[in-house]
């Protein structure tokens, strides 16, 4: 069930919205606690209740006798970066070589994880996720762990088209095939709608899986510009189009990784006429939608569409369960053929995985896990942008997402972000160099950073190292 939000709750992600807006300025008083309650028509308590939840997420802190202030970090000092480069050509991808070695150097643990792919394990429910496969196992007949590994668990299936239905997207669940994570159903929708020598448009930069999988599968790739706020730039993508013989486009309209951008709701309708008009499936990379900072949920693309024409793919990973590797793909027109297809080749998740995932769905408080889970990424995102503008370098521009766990950093034209790299690798320290997701190897002197672990002195530390680094460039 969908976590029925306290009004305290609610009240503390007003003021965040207020806030996160700009509206509340860093250093600016928030309302007085009487204020707030004439305003809100709410009781002291509530009040009180909402501002330790915002001090708790790092927002807004006390000052003795004085009240609530926005802290100094909520808003980053720090300029926003640019957008890349028009492009109207296609590009062979050979990615792979760096990206294994990039990906390859960050296994060690005890390097500062800025780097990483995936949120700290810490902020998961793993403990509560074993309780419940040994329950679902329990429950488990042995005709279904036979029809799980090709159907899929029925009741997992059921539970992601509640959720599906709760954000408005009336879904069958005929249309949902269970994968090997949300790679797989990518990999899959790419091979139900290409074949070798196909044109791909992507965005740029892009995350670097969808770059590896190009390669695998010998598509070319048509880079897209991102803005770093509002996402894919749609003019552009009309005239690519409109001049070159695309086949699919794999997009992530939510969060965006590396920059963490998201389309406005006319911008995804308009993307949505857009692709509708020419004919062109969409492959929508959608995983990180549950770790949206205010208390509305992000539309994906799939909500507006009519046709069966895009194939939305989602995952446990980022958001309760990694390492168990269940995702899943709503493919509409393309379902059958993507079922086929997997059957040709993984057959199946694991189907403990899915058992247990979809006990915890039932029963295991998943909504109260996120809203937590979402507190942490946003203080920890604060922190994160407050240690870049003490210790980077002024001419530093970063995005400001509003949800999931990256920020992305663009530093002058002098910076060699593979250099920065490797001498921060040295000193215990991993991030994720530019260059890694472009076809093109661009973004030479930005990066991608990770702020979903715990923030400590060890995290402040690399900052300050990290800015170091970056003066003597």
């Amino acid at each position: 069930m969908q976590h029925k939000l306290k009004r305290y709750e609610k009240l503390a992600d007003e003021i965040a919205a207020l806030i996160r807006s700009g509206v509340l300025a860093p250093g600016a008083r928030v309302p007085s606690v009487r204020l707030a309650c004439n305003t809100y028509a709410v009781s002291p308590a509530t009040v009180f209740k909402a501002y330790y939840l915002l001090e708790d997420r790092g927002l807004i802190q006390a000052r003795e006798r004085s009240g609530y202030y926005v802290r100094e970090h909520a808003q980053s000092s720090l300029a926003e970066p640019r957008m890349s480069q028009h492009q109207t050509t296609a590009q062979e991808v050979g990615v792979s070589e760096l990206v294994f070695s990039v990906l390859g150097s960050l296994k060690d643990p005890h390097t500062v994880p800025f780097g990483s792919a995936f949120p700290s394990a810490d902020l998961f429910p793993l403990g509560r996720l074993a309780k419940s496969m040994g329950q679902g196992l329990r429950r488990l007949s042995p005709r279904q762990v036979i029809a799980d590994q090709t159907d899929g668990n029925a009741e997992l299936k059921r539970q992601i088209a509640l959720r599906y239905t709760l954000g408005g997207v009336m879904l069958p669940m005929e249309e949902l095939v269970i994968t090997t994570g949300a790679l797989e159903a990518l990999n899959l929708c790419l091979q139900a709608v290409t074949v070798p020598g196909d044109l791909v448009a992507i965005e740029a930069p892009a995350f670097y899986a969808s770059l590896q999988v190009l390669e695998r599968l010998k598509l070319k790739a048509v880079e897209i510009p991102v803005h770093p706020r509002d996402g894919i730039d749609l003019e552009h993508l009309q005239r690519c189009l409109e001049q070159l013989p695309i086949k699919a486009c794999w997009f992530m309209s939510s969060f965006h990784n590396p920059l963490g951008a998201s389309l406005a709701p006319a911008r995804k309708q308009r993307l949505s006429d857009l692709l509708h008009q020419h004919q062109i499936p969409l492959i929508e990379d959608d995983v990180y939608a549950e770790l949206y900072y205010g208390n509305q949920p992000p539309r994906p693309l799939k909500s507006y569409d009519s046709e069966g024409l895009f194939m939305h793919c989602g995952s446990f990973s980022k958001s309760l369960a990694p390492g168990y590797r269940v995702g899943w793909v709503a493919g509409g027109r393309f379902a059958n053929k993507l079922m086929q297809l997997k059957l040709m080749t993984t057959i199946s998740p694991s189907v403990p995985a899915q058992v247990a995932i979809a006990d915890y769905l039932q029963h295991g408080g998943y909504d109260r896990h996120l809203r937590k889970l979402r507190h942490s990424l946003e203080a920890q995102q604060q922190a994160m942008l407050a240690g870049a503008a003490r210790y980077f370098p002024a001419a530093t521009r970063v995005t400001r997402p509003s949800g999931g766990y990256f920020l992305w950093f663009e530093f002058p034209e002098q910076v060699d972000a593979l250099r920065l790299f490797n001498e921060a690798l040295a000193q215990g320290i991993s991030l994720a160099p530019g260059p890694i997701f472009s076809a093109t190897r661009g973004f030479g002197h930005c990066i991608r950073l990770n702020h979903g672990h715990p923030w400590g002195a060890e995290s402040e530390q690399a900052m300050q190292q990290l800015g170091r680094l970056l003066a003597a460039f």
